[in-house]
């Protein structure tokens, strides 16, 4: 079992020790705000293990049926995610609605938003250590969840923050009101991660940063060819698949351009992580004098 799937089921059991915690809040006080909180937790629980699912997935070799492995079962992962946050959302603000038509004060408000903050800190710390190994590792399904518990730590702190005031105002509507802003924060960021994991899936091409030091890596090390044209880039998962075309003298030997090859593989994925590079070598009639000069 790799890192990133250890981190996976480490998102299941601090999932579900948040779970109990801000449930346990909710149970105390009875405010429909906390409710939502907790509600979002049962999310991050369900996410965490179609995460784990999916970079266990993600990490199966390519096979006669997927020659090129099965790394983009992150981004449905993620998908699924977006899809399961805007359904939580939804059903908060329905409980929400209900709770506006009918207040009531909320009880022991302290010792509960005591205990959801408890739940909020465990929540901000796994979700930087799953972003930051999660980018390290190029794994967008844990990127994803750490994420969404980075999402669930700032409602975490609006909500504690709006309930203060709920006991010195004597405004119980301002509860119902919390749990709706909630909902809201919680559909924006859905949103947000379907966007993202959908562009994966449609093999948008890596960011223009990271493109123009290939382009830079192939015009320093290729010498003895005349250019590279077509270049194209995409992501899957932790994947980087780069292609291009390579444009050699006609008179080169087969073992001369191969070394080239060799050399341009080297120092791709000597700069990029885990590149899967393919290169179509063509004689110099087919030169389209457009793309990358080599130096």
């Amino acid at each position: 079992m790799d890192k990133i799937q250890k981190l996976a089921i480490g998102s299941i059991f601090v999932g579900t020790v948040v779970f109990v915690l801000k449930y346990a809040a909710y149970y105390i006080t009875g405010s429909i705000a906390l409710y939502s909180d907790a509600l979002e937790s049962i999310i991050n629980m369900v996410t965490a293990v179609t995460a784990f699912l999916a970079v266990r997935l993600s990490a199966t070799p390519a096979d006669a049926n997927h020659p090129y492995g099965h790394h983009k079962v992150e981004y449905f992962s993620a998908v699924l995610e977006g899809v399961l946050i805007i359904v939580a959302a939804l059903a908060i603000l329905r409980e929400a609605s209900f709770a506006f038509m009918a207040p009531k004060a909320i009880d022991a408000p302290l010792p509960g938003l005591a205990i959801n903050a408890l739940a909020g800190a465990i929540n901000a710390v796994w979700a930087w250590l799953l972003i930051s190994r999660g980018r390290r590792m190029r794994s967008p399904a844990l990127v994803a969840d750490g994420r969404h518990l980075l999402t669930d730590v700032f409602t975490s702190v609006g909500v504690i923050v709006g309930l203060l005031f709920v006991p010195l105002t004597g405004w119980a509507w301002l509860d119902s009101a919390l749990a709706a802003l909630v909902a809201i924060n919680i559909l924006w960021s859905g949103w947000g991660l379907m966007k993202e994991s959908i562009g994966g899936l449609m093999d948008e091409a890596l960011p223009e940063a990271t493109l123009a030091r290939v382009r830079e890596i192939i015009a320093i090390n290729a010498q003895g060819a005349i250019e590279a044209h077509d270049l194209r880039t995409r992501h899957a998962g932790r994947m980087t698949f780069i292609d291009f075309h390579l444009v050699v003298p006609g008179g080169m030997s087969v073992t001369d351009a191969h070394d080239i090859c060799d050399r341009l593989e080297r120092a791709l994925k000597a700069a990029v992580e885990d590149a899967l590079i393919t290169i179509h070598v063509e004689p110099d009639n087919k030169a389209k004098h457009s793309g990358i000069v080599v130096l």
